[in-house]
C-alpha cells in the first residue's frame, strides 16, 4: 500500500528540513513525498534539493495559497493513501506512517485521524496545547469537535470521488472537506489514540485574532454550504473545546 505525503511550502527554509526528515527517517518504504512550492524567494528549494530524501516530485509555480498548493499536490499522488504534512509540522515517531497503515489495513477504513501536539517553535520539545480527539460520531462537528487535519489520512479515491479543498473558504478549507467527508458522505474512519503530529504553534489558522475570527466565520459557512445544521452557540461550544486542551494537556 502506497501513501502520498504532500507538502506545501512558501519561503520555508526555517523548518522545511526538520519536516523533510521526518518523512525519511519514517519506517514504512513505499512512501511519495510530493511538496508544492508557492514559487518561494528565500533559499526553501535549495535546502530541499541539497539533502537526502524521499521527495519524488517538486513543483514551485505562484498558487493562490496554501490549500491551492494542496490541491495540486492531491492531483498529483499516485498512493492509495494521501496525507498532508505542513512545512513547519513533523511526525512524532519514525513510525507514525507504519501504524497508520496498518490501521487502514487491520480495520478497512477510508480514512484515519490521530492526536496533535502543538508545540513552541524554538523549542519543540514543549508542548503548548495537546490536541486529544475521540472516536468520529455522528452529529459531532455541529458540537465543536473535528479531527486535527495534519492527523487526517484518506484514501486517494474518497478525493476523487468528493473532490478535494474548497480554496473559497480560506484557512478553513481543511475543516470544511473533513466535514464533507465524514458528516455528509459518511466515509468511514479509524480513531488512533496517540500522536501523529506536532505543530509549531501559530500556523495558518492560531497565528492571529484576525484569522481566528475568519476561520470561524468560514467555518459556519461550511455547514450551511453542506446542508449541515448547526446550534447558534456553535461557536462559543468551538472556543470552549479548544479552551480544554491548554488545561489538560
Amino acid at each position: 500500500m502506497k501513501i502520498s505525503i504532500i507538502t506545501a511550502t512558501y519561503n520555508s527554509a526555517a523548518t522545511i528540513s526538520s519536516c523533510i526528515a521526518s518523512v525519511n527517517e519514517q519506517t514504512y518504504a513505499d512512501i511519495e513525498h510530493i511538496i508544492i512550492d508557492g514559487a518561494s524567494n528565500d533559499n526553501t528549494l535549495e535546502i530541499i534539493k541539497s539533502i537526502p530524501n524521499r521527495v519524488s516530485k517538486i513543483v514551485s509555480e505562484p498558487d493562490n495559497g496554501i490549500y491551492d498548493a494542496m490541491n495540486k499536490g492531491i492531483k498529483l499522488a499516485t498512493g492509495d493513501i494521501v496525507g498532508i504534512l505542513n512545512s513547519d509540522d513533523f511526525y512524532a515517531t519514525n513510525t507514525i506512517i507504519e501504524t497508520v497503515v496498518n490501521a487502514f489495513q487491520e480495520k478497512n477504513v477510508d480514512s484515519v485521524f490521530g492526536n496533535l501536539d502543538f508545540v513552541a517553535s524554538e523549542n519543540t520539545n514543549k508542548v503548548i496545547r495537546h490536541w486529544k480527539s475521540s472516536p468520529f460520531i455522528r452529529g459531532s462537528f455541529a458540537k465543536g469537535w473535528h479531527p486535527s487535519h495534519p492527523t487526517f489520512f484518506v484514501r486517494r479515491n474518497i478525493y476523487k470521488n468528493y473532490g478535494i479543498f474548497d480554496t473559497s473558504l480560506d484557512v478553513s478549507a481543511d475543516f470544511e472537506l473533513m466535514l464533507r467527508f465524514l458528516e455528509k458522505h459518511k466515509i468511514s474512519t479509524c480513531y488512533l489514540n496517540e500522536t501523529i503530529v506536532k505543530m509549531r504553534y501559530g500556523g495558518e489558522s492560531t497565528g492571529s485574532l484576525k484569522r481566528i475570527i475568519t476561520g470561524n466565520k468560514n467555518i459556519l459557512k461550511a455547514f450551511k454550504n453542506n446542508n449541515i445544521k448547526v446550534s447558534p452557540f456553535y461557536t462559543c461550544n468551538r472556543i470552549l473545546s479548544k479552551a480544554k486542551q491548554f488545561i489538560q494537556r
